[in-house]
């Protein structure tokens, strides 16, 4: 989800992927704007509590130890954060092409994750090539997390 600066729709949108019940994962809502605290109240407030949701600000304004300290109250997760209080992780990995060393490098940053008893998502991005199920069938090789975790 995109927010456009409006939380409008969130109550509705929230409801309908709900819907997927134990298939959900968490839900990213990407954040364009520059930093409005008025905003970031309104959309917490408006976030359905019993799912995971991890907030993707693409701007660096949003990008201080108050902000984290608001996620964390609520158990939101900053997209990319490794540290942060929710009981998951999400990561988006935007930069290909990845060679197996960089795969090892993030294997090496998801492992302590695991370790800790988080679960974690990774994602890839793919535009030009679909190279994204490849990269993360090796990402999941290359994590010594549980199997099936």
């Amino acid at each position: 989800m995109t927010s456009f600066g409006r939380v409008e729709g969130v109550d509705a949108a929230a409801q309908a992927i709900s819907k997927l019940g134990d298939r959900l994962g968490p839900v990213r809502i990407k954040v364009l704007q520059a930093r409005d605290d008025g905003f970031l109240r309104l959309l917490l407030d408006s976030l359905e509590p019993t799912m995971r949701w991890a907030l993707d600000f693409r701007h660096e304004s949003w990008l201080d130890e108050e902000i984290q300290a608001r996620l964390d109250e609520r158990g939101v997760a900053r997209v990319d954060a490794v540290e942060c209080d929710a009981d998951f992780r999400y990561l988006r990995l935007r930069n290909p092409p990845y060679s197996d060393d960089d795969l090892a490098a993030e294997a090496a940053r998801i492992d302590p994750m695991i370790a800790a008893g988080l679960d974690v998502f990774a994602y890839f991005q793919h535009e030009d090539e679909p190279t994204a199920p490849r990269y993360a069938e090796r990402l999941l090789e290359l994590v010594s997390g549980p199997p099936g975790g």
